[in-house]
């Protein structure tokens, strides 16, 4: 299982998601849990993102919302990480 790291920024976009629509949360944890299992999950639609976000990864938790993240390596264990970055809308964060 691969360990979730929070940003900042990424903790301020989920707690305004959830306030905006509270039925979210439940949507965005199971795509989190999904997404710390298998980062490929085909349900995800898991693709890498161009431009301005080049080298991070882009996963959907519905037909709207999208998760931003990337992949890191932790140099103390060497294992591979994610690195939450933002949450919201396609507009919101492309």
């Amino acid at each position: 299982m691969i360990t979730l790291n929070w940003s900042s920024s990424f903790k301020r976009a989920f707690k305004r998601t959830i306030k905006k629509d509270p039925l979210y949360k439940d949507k965005i944890i199971n795509s989190m849990l999904l997404l710390q299992q298998d980062p490929f999950n085909p349900t995800l639609k898991t693709h890498k993102l161009k431009g301005i976000l080049e080298g991070s990864w882009s996963c959907s938790v519905d037909y709207e919302l999208r998760i931003i993240f990337d992949l890191i390596t932790n140099p103390e264990i060497n294992e591979t990480e994610i690195l939450l970055i933002d949450i919201g809308t396609h507009d919101e964060v492309y």
